[in-house]
């Protein structure tokens, strides 16, 4: 793993997510080593040669490209949906020891943005002192699976389902608004079903999104099934490269299910 201090220029950044106006990306890269990720993209303006997953660039700077504010009225930030983060987890292991999302947070408190976290860590636990300074919050959890087992294949670098189970729960008791981000849901191996029945109870709202294979991603899901589920590589191929139905099907089970249990979800099935 190679890890390096970095000089940001700007650290807060407009956004096309359809959840937030802006984003903040504490670090560069990230060690969970989803099969699926989608921010390996990032590499293309970064100048790594390493693979996606064996680098991690720290923001240093990043807390202080953050403006001093005295008056939170006059923030341009004020109410406006921040999400951290979008193409690496703010909460990576490295946090422990740098701190840079929780400086971050420090000197956002002022601006009083509506902070929007989502991470696959229960270290954000530590910052509850900190976020709870927020008028408007939500952390969320994302979720592919509740079988550990299955978790170290699909993303052996992310904290525990157990840890992030409890630090759920423990948000909820805190009376933060939380959310499950079923994400992604991968075919004949997610149980979104299960994952909503384990987590409905801590989680005010949930989001789903499929799996997603644009770009090269398809390479990493292809070479991830041929090592772990090779049964099931042709049903992959059916769905992805056939004129399937099956993600309509899936979006109107979950739909469907939501609206019979009176559960607010939000779907990302069309990037």
């Amino acid at each position: 793993m190679k890890i390096q201090e970095i000089i940001s220029k700007s650290i807060i950044s407009k956004t096309g997510i359809p959840s937030a106006d802006y984003v903040i990306n504490p670090y560069i890269g990230c060690i969970h080593s989803c099969f699926y990720c989608y921010a390996k993209f990032m590499k293309r303006f970064t100048g790594h040669k390493e693979n996606w997953g064996d680098f991690i660039d720290i923001k240093i700077n990043a807390p202080a490209l953050i403006p001093v504010l005295k008056d939170y009225k006059s923030s341009k930030y004020t109410g406006k949906r921040i999400l951290l983060s979008s193409v690496t987890d703010p909460y990576i292991p490295l946090e422990r020891k740098y701190e840079v999302t929780r400086k971050i947070l420090q000197k956002l408190i002022p601006h009083q943005p509506h902070l929007i976290i989502l991470t696959k860590s229960d270290l954000v636990i530590r910052d509850l002192d900190l976020i709870k300074q927020f008028e408007n919050k939500e952390i969320g959890f994302s979720f592919s699976t509740l079988e550990e087992d299955i978790q170290e294949k699909v993303e052996p670098g992310a904290s525990s389902i157990k840890n992030r189970l409890k630090a759920l729960k423990t948000i909820h008791e805190e009376h933060i608004t939380s959310y499950v981000f079923v994400s992604p849901i991968i075919p004949f191996i997610t149980n979104w079903k299960e994952i909503i029945s384990q987590t409905r109870s801590y989680a005010d709202y949930f989001m789903f999104e499929n799996l997603n294979i644009v770009g090269n991603i398809w390479g990493s899901v292809n070479r991830w099934l041929k090592t772990e589920f090779p049964d099931i590589i042709q049903d992959y191929k059916d769905i992805y490269f056939e004129d399937s139905i099956f993600w309509e099907r899936i979006e109107e089970e979950i739909i469907t299910f939501c609206q019979t249990e009176k559960l607010e979800c939000k779907m990302y099935f069309h990037h």
